[in-house]
């Protein structure tokens, strides 16, 4: 099964191409190829195929195997495959993941794709539908205890369910794979687990973070919990609408109107890593 490895500020997937390839076990092939060790490694895999209501559908799986709705960067890196090879000559054109569809600009230089500017939809800002299991219509610097600490939080769901925690030192010395794991496994409050952000606002068009990705623990970067970082931020008072998310990966440009039915606009780069063939059928 020949493969793509590619990243997005350094959150890397393997990319199959199911124009070509055929994966009978999407679970088990994620779990596999995902292996840093055993594997290909990378952060999850995602599978390219025809779309049914987008001209692409993006398949998107987490290292353990655990489906995903959304990748910000991960769709990017689709945006990039699909015009290099050939499959759509458009600058602007849509890819849908578990029903929702994205629409996506890409930033073409000599034939290539070096970037892409992505409609993230509309944040969803009730608890309920994030889900968290809070009693408020939004959950917005809600004070929760975690480990020992108390946090500020503000939940936001980009198609899969973020909170964020604004956290006076820098992110680089917070223990993040300690509280992120407890955040993301409290399912009493986070009944579909969650992808925790925590950062640090540095003035009012850049903020610094980290995140801890349900079903993959930290990643370099996380398109979707940029977006949920920006909109937490405006929420608070603390940004403006124009706002660059400084992740370990790179860095990623988020607007948002603040209006609540505006979509979120992400933009950033992706790239290849390698390609390659393993000899295993899934």
């Amino acid at each position: 099964m020949k493969f793509t490895k590619m990243h997005g500020c350094g959150n890397d997937y393997i990319y199959i191409d199911c124009f070509k390839e055929t994966v009978k076990d999407e679970k088990q092939a994620a779990i596999f190829l995902s292996d840093r060790h055993f594997g290909v490694g990378g952060d999850g895999i995602i599978l390219i195929k025809k779309g049914k209501t987008a001209d692409f559908e993006m398949v998107m799986y987490n290292a353990d195997g655990s489906r995903a709705e959304m990748c910000g960067n991960a769709i990017r890196c689709v945006a990039k495959y699909v015009f290099d090879n050939g499959y759509t000559d458009k600058t602007s054109f849509s890819v849908e993941s578990m029903g929702a569809v994205k629409y996506i600009d890409v930033n073409v230089e000599n034939g290539v794709v070096v970037s892409a500017k992505v409609d993230m939809g509309a944040p969803v800002l009730k608890g309920e539908d994030i889900p968290v299991n809070i009693h408020k219509d939004k959950v917005v610097c809600e004070k929760i205890a975690v480990g020992g600490r108390e946090f500020d939080m503000t939940c936001v769901s980009m198609g899969n369910p973020h909170a964020v925690m604004f956290i006076d030192e820098s992110p680089k010395d917070f223990d993040l794979n300690y509280y992120g794991a407890l955040f993301e496994k409290n399912t009493d409050v986070f009944p579909n687990r969650v992808n925790a952000e925590f950062a640090k606002v540095t003035d009012k068009n850049n903020i610094e973070m980290r995140v801890y990705e349900r079903g993959t623990g930290e990643t370099l970067a996380c398109g979707t919990g940029a977006c949920a970082t920006a909109v937490a931020a405006m929420l608070n008072g603390l940004v403006d609408h124009d706002v660059t998310i400084h992740l370990l990966g790179g860095d990623l440009k988020i607007y948002w109107s603040g209006k609540e039915k505006d979509s979120v606009i992400m933009t950033g780069p992706a790239a290849y890593v390698f390609t390659g063939e393993i000899n295993k059928e899934f």
